[in-house]
């Protein structure tokens, strides 16, 4: 029994520095990509990457695992052949990825994803776009490289794999069995709500050195087992029809005078956007809500600009994030987030922002691993990332990681140490506390929900008057608003426009004067109409709209669904069923939904071509 599990531990182990050499390889193979490269970053970039090798070093032992445990019943030399097949095949597929990927990079600006699978369709153009000198150079290290790693594996492990006839057959397979079980926690990444996920790794606001960190191996499966023709999804009309609709939409906006269009009175202020977790615009009384859940809240929305005609985009905050920061739609299929090659090349606020001379940073209590966040906020231009492994283990008392009371505190010193700095600055920052199972120390009212939104208020509240007291206030700009609804009360269905009823709120010493804009609009509209307000353009955020010029309407999706919302009313359609689920008029419905079939296929189309 000792013998089998040592080899297999020995094994895990010995799959690491195969996937180890990776990385200072493919550091010096494009080290072209980048300006500087130290020897720090070499060890950097093997520590940060060893998470996910350690993933796919699980994934690779799993099936020589299932050879061991039938040895304890079927012993004999067909183990040894059988693994030794196992590590020359294992050897060819690990060098092949890797060799192609390594010179792919400096072309495509991502690790190997399922796209190059597009490529074996016409490999003859994919190769006209490659150097000559390349494909022998590659060919070359392939076979160095296949030849070397299976060399390794035969002599190294290859004779630990000399097993006698089991003593207790039964006691030796649950030993393995046992094994099998611990080797699922690398492969699932941890026993943090996070599964493993390419941005595990990212850990920098260097984007070449974050997809060092990547082991190639685990980005093509995990893009296998997600890709879809997105482009090829919801052609509800043909291109011509498609443009006109969508054009009418997103196209010209109505010119208003600059008076009226003006909501601040500095042109560069320090902006903070808070995103409050699931905040329905139900559990607030300021917006049609609830009258005492949020009292801090009523009062700073007398004044600040209150928008209360504001629809999230989703009902998730992958799906929610990627709306408010990059002003793209949300997809009711799939999430861009998952698709870090993709989500790199959305326009941002943060990129905008990094254009005028802003330094961009985020704050967030919980797991930046969770669905990809850590990728995601470094290739949206922010610099730098602070998350619950910053804060002690002791202030990490919600399952998803620090409070909100805890983080709150932390924005406030951050922002009080900025009084002396002269540059300017956007920090955004996801609380958590309102997040199912809404554990929080605070005790208000018998609602779970409502008692959590409560106490992220409280803390609001606190907050907010603290940065009153100080400097920074004066050329302030605060976003307050939602990464998604909730459904309460809990009678609402999911796919209700009330379900995706938010708030947004903006404070601050910025503010010109308050007011109430009950302008129809949505999360992804906050780019187009921030960066106006701050003289930037905005022409890249294709899905966003000027909430003080457009014609006003809102969309959402749901799973596999999506409600288009206008002064006619509003239409909910199932694109599983082909119908519509819900409506407020029945008269207005077809061109409602010809005018949000037109943008849901304009999304898919762009989301394909990315």
């Amino acid at each position: 029994m000792k013998k089998r599990i040592l080899f297999l531990i020995l094994l895990f182990l010995a799959w690491l520095p195969v996937f180890i050499i990776q990385k200072p390889w493919f550091l010096f193979y494009n080290r072209s990509m980048t300006e500087t490269l130290s020897v720090a970053d070499y060890f950097q970039v093997i520590w940060h990457g060893l998470k996910l090798d350690l993933t796919v070093a699980g994934y690779l032992t799993a099936l020589p695992l299932l050879f061991v445990l039938i040895s304890v019943w079927y012993n004999g030399d067909w183990l040894r052949k059988t693994l030794k097949g196992y590590f020359l095949i294992m050897a060819i597929i690990i060098a092949a990825i890797f060799v192609v990927d390594v010179a792919l990079y400096a072309f495509w600006g991502f690790r190997m994803d399922a796209t190059v699978l597009f490529y074996l369709k016409s490999p003859g153009d994919a190769l006209a776009s490659v150097p000559a000198g390349l494909f022998p150079v590659q060919s070359v290290a392939f076979l160095i490289y296949a030849y070397l790693a299976y060399k390794y594996l035969a002599k190294l492990v290859l004779p630990m794999a000399d097993f006698k006839s089991a003593g207790n057959r039964w006691l030796t397979s649950l030993a393995i069995l046992v094994l099998g079980g611990l080797m699922f926690i690398p492969i699932r990444g941890g026993v943090t709500t996070s599964t493993a996920n390419v941005g595990m790794v990212y850990y920098s606001d260097n984007t070449f050195l974050n997809h060092s960190a990547i082991n190639p191996c685990f980005s093509l499966l995990t893009s296998i087992s997600k890709q879809q023709d997105f482009a090829e999804q919801f052609n509800f009309f043909p291109e011509e029809k498609r443009e006109k609709l969508f054009a009418d939409r997103y196209g010209a906006q109505n010119e208003l005078t600059p008076d009226t269009c003006r909501l601040l009175n500095v042109t560069r202020p320090n902006i903070l956007i808070i995103i409050l977790e699931s905040f329905s615009a139900n559990a607030i009384a300021t917006t049609g809500g609830e009258a005492h859940v949020t009292p801090n809240l009523n009062e700073l929305s007398k004044e600040g600009i209150l928008f209360d005609h504001l629809y999230a985009n989703s009902f998730r905050t992958d799906r929610g994030l990627v709306s408010i920061l990059n002003g793209y739609l949300a997809q009711p299929t799939t999430s861009i987030m998952k698709y870090p090659a993709k989500s790199q090349t959305l326009p941002s606020i943060a990129h905008s922002l990094n254009r005028q001379g802003y330094t961009c940073d985020m704050l967030y209590g919980g797991d930046i691993n969770f669905t990809n966040m850590q990728s995601y906020f470094y290739n949206s231009g922010y610099a730098a990332i602070t998350s619950d492994k910053d804060f002690p283990i002791s202030e990490r008392l919600n399952k998803w990681g620090a409070n909100d009371n805890v983080t709150f505190n932390h924005l406030y010193q951050v922002i009080k140490d900025r009084a002396s700095e002269t540059d300017s600055w956007m920090t955004t920052f996801l609380t958590l506390s309102s997040h199912e199972p809404f554990e929080v120390p605070y005790h208000h009212f018998e609602h779970p929900y409502l008692n959590s939104v409560a106490f992220t208020d409280s803390c609001l509240g606190a907050f907010v008057r603290k940065v009153k007291e100080t400097p920074v206030w004066d050329n302030l700009l605060i976003i307050l608003t939602a990464d998604h609804g909730f459904r309460y009360p809990d009678k609402v269905k999911d796919y209700e426009p009330l379900r995706y009823h938010i708030p947004m709120l903006w404070l601050g010493g910025a503010i010109r004067e308050p007011r109430v804009i009950s302008t129809l609009c949505n999360q992804t509209d906050l780019a187009a109409t921030l960066l106006s307000q701050l003289d930037l353009p905005h022409e890249e955020f294709r899905f966003s709209k000027n909430i003080l010029t457009h014609e006003p309407f809102a969309f959402y999706t749901f799973g596999n669904g999506f409600a288009y919302i206008d002064s006619t009313g509003y239409s909910v359609y199932d694109n599983e069923s082909n119908r519509v689920i819900q409506e407020s008029d029945a008269q207005q419905r077809e061109q409602r939904l010809e005018k949000g079939k037109a943008i849901l296929q304009t999304l898919y189309d762009d989301l394909g071509r990315r």
